[in-house]
């Protein structure tokens, strides 16, 4: 059973629930006082008008994705990068990117796995 149109962009939306979920709650003294009640009301709309079976699978997916921003932050690690401005400049420690970016492959693909198999056995 091909996956429609629509259907990939539900799995989209329930990916920002489950992005917005991990950030919200990581940045809940910051910017997570905004970032939750966004992210519940696109749940609760997902819940009412969308496809529940794709919940699962792209939440799993969007937890992901905040874990390869890490990972872009952490580009120039590991190690000791300095930057240099007019003004100045400033050095910072940074982390190896790439466990970052191979916990986020497990849980985008794993997400997208999910939804797969779930849909060839709705298919049968």
């Amino acid at each position: 059973m091909a996956i429609s149109a629509r259907n990939w962009l539900q799995f989209a939306l329930w990916a920002a629930v489950g992005a917005g979920a991990v950030v919200g709650l990581l940045t809940v003294l910051t910017i997570g006082i905004f970032v939750v009640p966004v992210t519940a009301i696109l749940a609760g709309l997902l819940i009412w008008r969308g496809d529940r079976g794709l919940a699962a699978p792209g939440v799993v997916t969007g937890l992901g994705l905040p874990l390869w921003y890490v990972a872009y932050l952490n580009r120039a690690g590991p190690g000791m990068v300095c930057t240099q401005a007019a003004a100045g400049g400033s050095c910072t420690q940074e982390m190896s990117p790439w466990p970052w970016i191979a916990a986020g492959l497990f849980f985008v693909l794993g997400g997208m796995a999910i939804c797969l198999i779930k849909r060839r056995h709705v298919g049968r």
